[in-house]
């Protein structure tokens, strides 16, 4: 009997979104359970060493780090979303870590105590996306028809953009083509669109609006960005 699976997550969580992803594409069944991780219960701390989301329970056996869920899932159920090939597999390993880090870069942008730091993550979030560019291919997704663990990992970093451009123009895709290309592909994507409830943009609205930095200032000029989020 195949043991079930629940998907422990947080709404906002982009690393929790990855596994969802991978889910989704492999057509597996799970119950998602979000939790607040300013709260957290102390059953998520006996499953969660690391006190992080996500964790994937197996039956009531845990697996945590959203790298580790992905690939085990991979390992585990067709179809394959990583190359064959040792060498390319290892690549897509390197651009998913890319992907972290550029995740890194997105919180430091919207971190940024004032408008200087705040131009000087844009730019760094820019040169992050050029270095993507330069390896992309034709399309639509990151090696071409087939989706890949890379595309999981890049559609919720493509994510925070669609609230991003709602505050401002800051320029981090104004010369990459074939970026722009791929984030539209995965933004249609059912599995991508399907990782998040329908509230998220209202939810990272409400989650910048709290962070005291210049973004959120930017966000306090615009009333109509000064809506509350929804209950949950």
């Amino acid at each position: 009997m195949t043991p079930s699976l629940t998907l422990i997550s947080h709404s906002l969580c982009p690393y929790v979104q990855r596994a969802a992803i991978v889910l989704a594409e492999k057509g597996i069944v799970f119950e998602r359970k979000d939790i607040d991780l300013a709260h957290k219960p102390a059953w998520f701390l006996k499953v969660s060493p690391l006190g992080k989301t996500p964790v994937l329970l197996v039956g009531d056996q845990a697996v945590f780090e959203s790298a580790v869920i992905c690939e085990y899932l991979d390992d585990t159920a067709a179809p394959r979303l990583h190359p064959e090939a040792a060498l390319q597999r290892a690549q897509h390993r390197s651009w998913m870590e890319f992907g972290s880090a550029v995740l890194s870069n997105i919180g430091a942008f919207y971190n940024a105590p004032s408008e200087e730091a705040l131009v000087a993550s844009a730019t760094a979030l820019r040169l992050k996306f050029q270095h993507i560019e330069a390896v992309l291919g034709q399309g639509p997704f990151f090696a071409g028809e087939r989706f890949s663990m890379v595309d999981a990992a890049f559609g919720p970093v493509f994510r925070y953009f669609d609230v991003f451009d709602g505050i401002g123009d800051f320029g981090v895709f104004s010369d990459t083509p074939r970026v722009n290309a791929w984030r539209c592909a995965l933004a249609q994507r059912a599995s991508v669109r399907n990782a998040v409830s329908p509230d998220y943009p209202k939810l990272l609205q409400a989650f910048l609006q709290q962070r005291g930095s210049a973004l959120s200032r930017r966000m306090a000029a615009r009333p109509e960005l000064s809506a509350e989020a929804p209950r949950s």
